[in-house]
């Protein structure tokens, strides 16, 4: 089958997610390829990757090692289903996954998205209670700014206003925490803020008027990545952890954007050095290459399931691609580069240039505020009177027309890149933001 990459061939058949589609017909952005820090279009332009895809291309575009076991898996076994059968890699890739994950998380269920590993984080969480004879816990919490998918439970722990408006009414018993960020003491943060840890004692204040022994869970994202980019003040993990520990609560780590090297370590869980019960990641699990998800619980959860006859079904819940053999084969080998090539390593010693590079935009024409941690960032920008999100469109097009791809979310610019980066590439990125800083201001 021949493909036509003109921009003219594009039709109205594929209804494109989070995108206005018919401005996008009128000016598209199409890939043809892609190849380590750069996407190529049909002409032959490269442009520089500064959002690793979608925060998930961690090892680079077409990874040799992860591309030549896609093609060994799909001539040996296409398909096989997990209910009540299954194939080795995905025994072999679950018992790989639990070793590179925080101590005591040593149970693995696969899905196919970050929204299915949240959506089952949310549903074990509440079975795991029922098992243990207290089906009073059924409450959810989440918090303000987190995005957690788009399923109807992780768009209901969500806390971005917008990704909920059209779809109500959502889960019931789902209550939120604030953002843990002030901007006056906490603005341009270069990692952890050294303050605010106090507002984990909200989620004390939530149980005292809904109850903690009705909470199965709460959900956060260790680092909040798609509401822009938000890293968890000293000691406010640890204050999460301690409270959730005295009320019997389990707390679940949203890691789909933190997992896999983003922190310098396989899950930001091990940069705060604070373990949640149950943890999900998709996006770098398989480098972007095949849709994986992955939830991933401790002893005592599976073990809660566990306690019944052996032929009964122990949890009513699953995916027809649950364990798919291409998606299995992609992990293991994005596990190998990983691991064999020093990526996580190698994200970590680039970080302070990161850092850095993009600090220095601080007094650049617009700019309201600047957050790094890891290789992730935000630069906020004052929006246009009248027109908010236009200035942000405008700074994120004008850098893909100058051959840099970066993500504009309303009014800030955020930021994810490959982990393979090199300065010389931080640097054109930060070039390229300040000049179209200065074209639009």
């Amino acid at each position: 089958m021949t493909i036509d990459p003109r921009p003219n061939a594009l039709t109205e058949a594929f209804w494109m997610p989070f995108t206005a589609a018919r401005g996008f017909r009128e000016q598209p952005m199409l890939f043809v390829g892609a190849e380590g820090m750069h996407y190529i279009e049909a002409g032959g332009r490269r442009v520089l990757d500064g959002m690793a895809g979608l925060w998930c291309v961690n090892a680079g575009h077409a990874h040799p090692r992860i591309v030549e076991a896609i093609r060994t898996a799909a001539g040996q076994l296409d398909f096989v289903s997990s209910f009540r059968m299954s194939h080795p890699a995905a025994f072999t890739f679950a018992e790989r996954l639990a070793t590179a994950a925080p101590d005591e998380l040593d149970h693995v269920f696969f899905s196919n998205s970050g929204s299915e590993a949240v959506d089952s984080a949310l549903k074990i969480a509440r079975a795991y209670h029922q098992a243990r004879g207290d089906g009073r816990r059924t409450k959810l919490i989440g918090r303000a700014k987190s995005y957690h998918g788009v399923g109807f439970g992780g768009l209901s722990v969500g806390g971005i206003a917008r990704h909920k408006r059209d779809f109500g009414p959502l889960l019931p018993e789902v209550y939120h925490l604030p953002l843990p960020h002030d901007p006056g003491r906490m603005g341009f943060s270069r990692g952890q803020p050294a303050m605010g840890a106090e507002y984990a004692d909200a989620l004390e204040a939530l149980l005292a008027v809904q109850d903690p022994a009705t909470v199965a869970a709460v959900i956060v994202e260790p680092i909040t990545g798609s509401g822009g980019v938000y890293a968890p003040p000293k000691g406010y993990l640890e204050r999460l952890r301690a409270i959730c520990d005295r009320h019997g609560i389990l707390l679940i780590f949203d890691e789909v954007i933190t997992g896999f090297g983003r922190m310098g370590t396989c899950f930001a869980a091990e940069a705060f050095d604070v373990t949640p019960d149950i943890l999900t990641c998709a996006k770098g699990l398989t480098n972007g290459s095949v849709p994986m998800g992955a939830t991933i619980a401790s002893s005592k959860i599976y073990e809660a399931f566990m306690a019944g006859p052996p032929d009964v079904v122990q949890l009513f819940h699953g995916y027809t691609y649950s364990g798919h053999p291409l998606a299995c084969a992609a992990g293991l080998a994005a596990l190998d580069a990983y691991q064999n090539e020093g990526i996580f390593a190698q994200a970590a010693a680039v970080a302070p240039h990161w850092e850095a590079a993009l600090h220095a935009l601080r007094d650049a024409p617009d700019v309201a505020d600047i957050r790094t941690i890891g290789l992730l960032a935000a630069i906020e920008l004052t929006p246009r009177a009248g027109a908010p999100g236009a200035r942000g469109t405008a700074i994120a097009d004008r850098c893909f027309a100058d051959g840099v791809l970066v993500r504009g979310a309303g009014d800030t610019i955020v930021l994810s890149p490959p982990l393979i980066i090199a300065p010389a590439e931080i640097d054109r990125i930060a070039e390229t933001i300040l000049t179209a800083l200065r074209a639009e201001a």
